[in-house]
């Protein structure tokens, strides 16, 4: 394998991987919303929204 094939493999490795982690990020990110919107239907808050100071 010449240098060059080697460094073009390494490289088209590493945006391959850079590129699927991204995406996983996106598809988990628009998961956990999808579960908040559920979560806020069925009544249930997140702390930060809440108004009162004892909880």
């Amino acid at each position: 394998m010449s240098h060059l094939a080697y460094v073009t493999a390494a490289y088209l490795g590493s945006a391959l991987a850079i590129a699927g982690l991204a995406l996983w990020i996106l598809l988990d990110q628009r998961a956990r919303r999808r579960e908040l919107k559920e979560l806020e239907a069925r009544g249930i808050r997140r702390r930060a929204q809440r108004t009162d100071a004892g909880s």
